[in-house]
């Protein structure tokens, strides 16, 4: 029986087979890797995953999908987890868990900083997205693209665009265009565990106001004086900080 996308799980599944193709190599899967497939659909990118490791973990919150994924493909080659990826404890994997997917554009940045908490735990993400989205991601300081997305999770991840794919390449074809992005999480952390929230604040306060300065978009945080220690132009606006200023200001309040 042929499956009819359902709207609310914004679905639009890939058909087309030169995009499985590069997107696998991108993966490049190895066959005794620990791979979680969010959203696997129709099993465009499970088929050929299976083919090149011994097993695969995908999260699907279709309940038909489920269903259908069950009875095609093996327990011993396939774990489905039915459940909603937003509400996923993705630290039952253990370590070195690698995630891929083609995920649903109406909850794409709600799963990426879901993703972003079992971080030390991830070797690498590999994700389909609106091209938009993708954009914001890697974009650097002072462009147009640059905001509340980039610095939160530049902060966590080395990210690269590698390509762009079609909406003619999915069914049904949304009205985007879409990347495919890879995510490796940095090293050490630029943000202790214990500072988060207050980087989140911070990042979200500076970026509330785009056309405004710093001076007026972070009163709340900084007086004139911090922003000299800082070294930092209280007349800049947020799109004019790097990342690494941004780490800078929360390291100067929690330690202030």
């Amino acid at each position: 029986m042929q499956h009819v996308a359902r709207k609310r799980f914004g679905q639009n599944f890939l058909v087309d087979p030169q995009t499985v193709m590069d997107i696998i190599g991108a993966i490049h899967p190895g066959r005794d890797d620990l791979l979680v497939e969010i959203g696997p659909g129709l099993g465009a990118l499970t088929r050929p995953l299976l083919q090149l490791l011994n097993h695969l973990h995908v999260v699907e919150i279709d309940r038909d999908i489920v269903e259908r994924l069950r009875g095609e493909f093996s327990e011993k080659k396939l774990t489905v987890h039915s459940a909603d990826a937003l509400g996923f404890d993705f630290s039952v994997f253990g370590k070195n868990l690698r995630v891929a997917g083609n995920l649903p554009y109406n909850i794409s940045t709600p799963v990426l900083f879901h993703l972003s908490k079992f971080a030390e735990a991830i070797t690498d993400m590999h994700f389909m997205l609106q091209k938009e989205v993708v954009a914001r991601m890697v974009a650097q300081s002072s462009t147009a693209d640059y905001g509340r997305l980039s610095v939160m999770l530049q902060c966590r991840f080395e990210m690269e665009q590698l390509f762009i794919v079609s909406n003619e390449c999915f069914r049904p074809a949304p009205k985007v265009e879409s990347a495919f992005v890879r995510m490796v999480p940095r090293g050490p952390r630029l943000i202790a565990a214990n500072r988060e929230k207050l980087f989140a604040e911070v990042v979200s306060a500076a970026f509330s106001q785009r056309r405004k300065t710093l001076r007026n978009t972070l009163y709340a945080y900084l007086k004139p004086e911090d922003y000299t220690v800082l070294e930092i132009d209280p007349r800049k606006r947020a799109e004019n900080l790097s990342v690494a200023q941004f780490v800078a200001i929360i390291n100067y309040l929690s330690e202030r």
